[in-house]
């Protein structure tokens, strides 16, 4: 090996470690927040978090962190987990419109405790966000408009729904407002706490929205021909709700069969999957303006990893 090739590995090897770091600091941020002393809500917060999942959101802040120049992961980790809290509560919260009965190989929160107690712990999660975010100043503009923007997406989806409009223009729309601007969110913040450059927060930006509109679309390839044990969530109720590409000419008939009809036949699964494989080359492309790097590279895995996921 060369001297340059031993500092890179070198630096390689440092920001993986902080990486990792930083993993762990989400998680105890995470489980602290949620320590309350109501039982059910501690008991309930921590049967989810402690279930696991991908943790593609903070994995995702903390690599455009240090992939925008942020070496200090202890000062990043609570936005992470922050994002990652939204995240689950919108999930405890999905689970009861859709009578969830299993998530993250777990039963459900609602399953398990009920409607009312689901509710309120979904609740608690989104409290607990500003907790953690208080610290933070501006940043807390990045989250605010995430949430909106759930709340947005989830609340048209259900208006498209009911009023016969799941178009394909608002299949976009939802989840760019119910998925792809929490994964912004993320990826704003992270360059940010980095005091990056315009230029790189705007990349950093860009590739987490359309990781994020990929994402969801990859979600909802695999409620239709995914294994309910791989997903570790009750499998087919996105699309039983209306989502995904349900209904999509607008036909009120049985949406799941209409769903199955519409996307085993033809080509129409393929095309999802070519749309989400577009999205996920422009947000590499996005990361031309960052240095070489171990977190550049992540960004890369994360989005690749993304699209070639089965569950």
């Amino acid at each position: 090996m060369t001297i340059q090739e031993i500092r890179s590995a070198t630096v390689n090897a440092d920001e993986e470690r902080l990486l990792e770091e930083g993993l762990q600091s989400v998680e105890d941020a995470m489980l602290k927040v949620v320590n309350s002393d109501v039982t059910v809500l501690r008991d309930a917060s921590q049967h989810i978090l402690q279930a696991g999942g991908k943790r593609v959101r903070p994995r995702l802040l903390l690599l455009a962190y240090l992939a925008a120049g942020g070496t200090d992961v202890e000062y990043a980790s609570p936005p992470g987990a922050a994002v990652e809290l939204m995240h689950t509560a919108s999930v405890v919260h999905d689970d009861i419109n859709d009578h969830g009965v299993v998530r993250r190989g777990r039963p459900s929160v609602n399953a398990k405790w009920g409607r009312t107690f689901a509710l309120l712990t979904g609740d608690f999660l989104f409290t607990a966000v500003y907790e953690l975010m208080a610290p933070y100043g501006e940043l807390n503009r990045d989250l605010a408009a995430a949430a909106t923007g759930l709340v947005e997406g989830e609340t048209l989806q259900a208006w498209a729904v009911k009023n016969n409009e799941f178009t394909r223009e608002n299949y976009i729309r939802i989840i760019g407002l119910k998925t792809a601007a929490l994964f912004k969110s993320a990826g704003s913040m992270g360059a940010k706490l980095a005091n990056a450059s315009e230029e790189v927060i705007e990349a950093l930006s860009n590739y987490a929205y359309n990781i994020g509109l990929a994402f969801q679309i990859v979600d909802d390839i695999l409620d239709i021909v995914g294994d309910e044990e791989k997903l570790g969530k009750t499998a087919g109720i996105d699309l039983e709700q209306g989502r995904g590409f349900a209904a999509v000419d607008g036909e009120a008939e049985d949406i799941m069969e209409s769903v199955k009809r519409k996307l085993m036949s033809g080509n129409r699964l393929q095309e999802a999957r070519d749309q989400a494989q577009g999205l996920v080359q422009m947000a590499i492309a996005s990361l031309n303006v960052l240095p070489d790097s171990f977190a550049k590279q992540g960004l890369v895995d994360l989005a690749n990893l993304i699209i070639s996921r089965d569950h």
